[in-house]
């Protein structure tokens, strides 16, 4: 998953959001280096990352991919994924996306000097240009892949993911809240997290949550 729906996961505790956060720039046994709920949200990030990485759904969606991204397809995903979380997110939330992403950005400025210089490097321009609420629009997603093909390794392909974004949208959707409601149960269960959910919306009436 990508970094709003990480975050998300991290429920109410500012040392799981900073630990998912920075999980990706954190190898290996270097997750010890840091206080023990932020270990915790660490390898709560990577136990996502496998969830994600081999459920069925995923893969599905990644095909839709694959014909321009190959390998990465499933990092398009990732970002796909994050879009629909944030264009649906009061049916994920009780809090309004720009009051999720004021306060993560006071739990990432306020540990600024424990994150890794990577995130060091790129965290002003996340925060000014509000990446995560970014997210909820299709010019947001075309931007981060753009800004990613640029500066990784991901194909320079976005105008192809976006046109299979908008083919497909439906479907997607479908894939991305059957697949994200097992995420949820998965993380609340796994590492007892408490996300504050809108429970009398329809999307979770239906479900083991």
């Amino acid at each position: 998953m990508n970094f709003l729906a990480h975050l998300y996961l991290s429920g109410e505790s500012d040392e799981l959001i900073l630990g998912n956060f920075i999980g990706d720039y954190v190898k290996g046994q270097q997750y010890l280096n840091y206080r023990e709920d932020v270990q915790r949200g660490i390898l709560l990030h990577r136990r996502i990352d496998s969830f994600t990485d081999n459920h069925q759904l995923v893969r599905q969606c990644a095909r839709r991919f694959q014909p321009s991204y190959g390998r990465y397809a499933g990092i398009v995903t990732d970002v796909v994924f994050d879009h629909f979380l944030a264009k649906y997110w009061s049916a994920y939330s009780v809090y309004t996306l720009r009051q999720f992403s004021k306060h993560v950005h006071a739990v990432l400025l306020s540990n600024f000097i424990q994150l890794p210089s990577r995130v060091k490097g790129f965290l002003p321009f996340f925060i000014q240009h509000r990446r995560l609420e970014s997210y909820a629009h299709a010019e947001g997603i075309r931007q981060s892949l753009e800004i990613m093909g640029r500066r990784t390794s991901l194909p320079e392909q976005t105008d192809f993911a976006m046109q299979v974004l908008t083919d497909e949208f439906g479907l997607i959707r479908e894939e991305f809240e059957a697949f994200f409601s097992e995420l949820v149960y998965f993380s609340e269960n796994t590492f007892g997290v408490e996300i504050k959910k809108p429970v009398t919306h329809g999307l979770w009436a239906d479900n083991v949550l």
